[in-house]
């Protein structure tokens, strides 16, 4: 619905009344003004019953001559009224929802996505963060050997650390079977992010939408949280 060409219609209609009325008044000659009024009249009601299609009395009556009674003038206010302010109503009348404020992700992924973020490089800022990440595993562990998803795998193997192969544990008993399900759902939520988020990121072209870009930020705050969490082993 093109909210912008409906409200210049109305507006220009209403213009256009105005004239006609004060013509009309002064010497009761039938002027271009109604001329419009009948062209434009057809367009001007399928509007209104867009904004209002309750309402009975929107008729096209077909008068050799307009009638200020076809078509209510203050019903056109009011459409232009509601055209002004739609957009308005779904931001200031909406219920309050929670917010993801980004400044409030883990730090490893705000401070690398930040500058790409302000100057809306929103597929950078995703590709920043995850980079971020995986510098920050691979100091934690000491590795230079591997990176992005292929560093994940190792460092959530369930398996016993090996010389040059150290692990990352999620905190707590490890018999508890609790905690081998948060071991086994950091290694694929970490693989996962990599291989949906971090690759399509550096690979593909064209920016990605805003929201869509924080809510892949905000899966890469979740693993950050994950890794740093974690406890080394050797």
């Amino acid at each position: 619905m093109d909210r912008v060409w409906m409200r210049e219609r109305l507006k220009r209609f209403d213009q256009t009344a105005a004239q006609y009325w004060n013509v009309r008044y002064a010497n009761g000659d039938t002027t271009q003004e109604e001329k419009w009024l009948f062209q434009d009249e057809p367009t001007i009601v399928k509007i209104l019953r867009i904004l209002n299609p309750h309402k009975p009395d929107l008729e096209v009556l077909g008068e050799n001559e307009w009638q200020a009674l076809t078509i209510d003038l203050s019903e056109v206010s009011r459409g232009i009224g509601i055209l002004t302010d739609m957009d308005e109503w779904a931001t200031r009348l909406a219920p309050d929802v929670p917010s993801l404020p980004a400044d409030q992700l883990h730090a490893w992924v705000w401070d690398a996505a930040r500058t790409f973020w302000e100057s809306a490089h929103y597929r950078a800022a995703v590709h920043a963060a995850a980079t971020s990440i995986n510098a920050h595993l691979q100091n934690k562990l000491g590795r230079r050997d591997l990176s992005d998803a292929k560093l994940v795998q190792e460092a959530f193997s369930d398996k016993a650390p090996e010389p040059g192969k150290p692990r990352l544990r999620i905190p707590g008993d490890q018999t508890d079977p609790g905690v081998q399900t948060r071991q086994r759902g950091a290694l694929q939520l970490g693989q996962g992010a990599y291989f949906a988020l971090r690759n399509p990121a550096a690979h593909e072209t064209g920016d990605l939408a805003e929201q869509e870009a924080l809510e892949q930020l905000a899966t890469f705050s979740v693993v950050a949280r994950l890794i740093d969490s974690c406890h080394v082993v050797t």
